[in-house]
């Protein structure tokens, strides 16, 4: 784990209280600890300390020795790591160890001992045994009860008629775009601000891109803009619910209809995020799902797509399996794709479905815990609600203000530094080399603006509430000490 050493905490006696708030800034820790000129430690100070010495009206040129807390807890640099681990907790988060002259030598972190992953996979369900069972009958490839199983499930829960599992999320995508008819001369209107899967599918299909701006509320796809840019070859609209927001689908289905597109959703990220009580998947012509390791259920790799109209799913289903007709075995109708899920993944799916409400909730619940964590802090910028939508926040990200006095990448090089592992917003499609040619010159100032301020937080369905809040709770800290700091200048 990438945490600070300790010189980056050490501060000594004679140094000013305006030294320790820019050595707290360059540590990241909301700490220092202080020691005399031998190197023995005499006191420590938060950046608690320091703002509450602020409003009590004390300078910034006080020294040190002066206001330092005197009792605190240490520890022997011989304490056992366990012994240490039962010392720490949300209120105490470091510990200073010193050697048996009362040196400073290290100091023991809860950031140091437990790291917080963006994202984990939970597979303490069924996983084992119905793979277990896979193996025990042979029935691992494509063929067994489990594809045919999954794709049940997950019909059912979605609200649409027919499922159809693939080997993965992109897979999924093309395949989608694939089984409306959609290629060569045809243009697809989606996002700017989306993974880049969504832009490839329709390159796989040799069918044209163009890219729109995105909302900055949402930050999906504006509906406004997809209607200025429907031309004569425009067959088709892909919108992405990104990182678990819906997409604005009333409008989008209404352009739709109007022009007689179709609609493909992009429900990679959004798995459980619903408009009035309907969960993604169900609006559009097709929609496509990946089951990746990082997503709210996940068979490894894998994908799913749902489909409104029976001979769409019928013409997919082809194509997954080579092209070849059911029933005439080595008869191959069309030039099509191995696109298909195996049993083994499917086992996995069927168990991870088993859970997916709980996981859902779960989820809805860490976003509910970012929010109020982070509503104090005018710097940060968190979802947008939207009336009558319900956000699973595959991603829980945020936006910070231009005038936050801390950058993106420095707030996440910080919050690495305290165990936190965190991911930059996607880059917007336009500004890479792949996809420049289908920009056609529009603005992008939106997706620009919302990729370069923004950042993902941990959202595993294992995070502790108390974490979530400690996230929330050291993201505040850190913009604290950057306004006291920019304010004592």
């Amino acid at each position: 784990m990438n945490t600070p050493p300790i010189s980056a905490l050490t501060i000594r006696e004679h140094s000013r209280l305006r030294d320790v708030l820019g050595t707290i800034d360059r540590n990241a820790q909301g700490i220092v600890f202080v020691v005399d000129d031998g190197g023995c430690l005499t006191g420590l100070l938060t950046d608690g300390d320091i703002r509450r010495l602020i409003l009590s009206g004390t300078c910034l040129d006080v020294p040190v020795n002066d206001v330092m807390q005197r009792e605190f807890l240490s520890a022997n640099i011989r304490t056992d790591t366990k012994a240490l681990v039962g010392m720490l907790d949300n209120r105490i988060r470091h510990i200073p160890l010193v050697d048996d002259e009362n040196r400073l030598v290290d100091y023991a972190s809860i950031y140091r001992l437990h790291a917080i992953q963006v994202m984990e996979p939970v597979l303490t369900g069924n996983e084992l045994s119905y793979v277990t069972e896979c193996i025990k009958t042979n029935w691992i490839s494509s063929q067994g009860m489990f594809v045919r199983r999954f794709e049940k499930m997950f019909a059912e829960y979605c609200g649409a008629p027919y499922a159809l599992a693939v080997s993965n999320g992109t897979a999924a995508l093309h395949l989608a775009i694939e089984s409306l008819g959609i290629g060569p001369g045809d243009e697809v209107i989606v996002p700017d601000l989306t993974f880049a899967a969504t832009i490839n599918s329709v390159l796989f299909a040799k069918a044209t891109p163009i890219i729109v701006d995105v909302d900055p509320a949402t930050w999906n796809i504006d509906s406004d803009l997809v209607r200025k840019a429907i031309t004569r070859r425009t067959k088709a609209i892909l919108p992405v619910h990104l990182y678990g927001q819906p997409c604005a689908m009333e409008e989008i289905l209404s352009i739709a209809g109007e022009q007689g597109l179709f609609v493909i959703e992009d429900c990679a990220e959004a798995l459980g995020s619903s408009i009035k009580g309907r969960i993604l998947g169900a609006f559009g012509d097709v929609a496509a799902f990946s089951f990746f390791g990082n997503k709210t259920i996940t068979t490894g790799e894998g994908g799913m797509l749902l489909f409104r109209d029976k001979s769409v799913f019928e013409r997919a289903a082809v194509l997954r399996d080579h092209g070849m007709l059911p029933g005439r075995r080595y008869w191959h109708e069309l030039v099509g794709y191995n696109y298909r899920m195996t049993n083994l993944q499917a086992a996995v799916g069927v168990a991870q479905m088993e859970r997916v409400r709980e996981f859902v909730n779960r989820k809805v619940r860490i976003g509910e815990l970012y929010k109020s964590s982070l509503k104090g802090s005018a710097e940060v910028c968190t979802p947008a609600e939207v009336p009558g939508t319900v956000n699973s926040y595959w991603l829980f990200s945020i936006l910070l203000a231009p005038g936050a006095g801390i950058g993106r990448d420095e707030m996440m090089d910080k919050l690495l530094m305290n165990g936190v592992e965190t991911r930059p917003l996607f880059h917007p499609l336009h500004v890479m080399p792949p996809y420049k040619n289908f920009s056609k010159g529009r603005s992008f100032s939106v997706s620009t603006d919302i990729s370069s301020r923004g950042l993902s937080l941990p959202s595993a369905v294992t995070l502790t509430d108390g974490e979530v809040r400690g996230i929330g709770e050291k993201i505040a800290s850190l913009l604290d000490v950057k306004s006291l700091l920019g304010n004592s200048r």
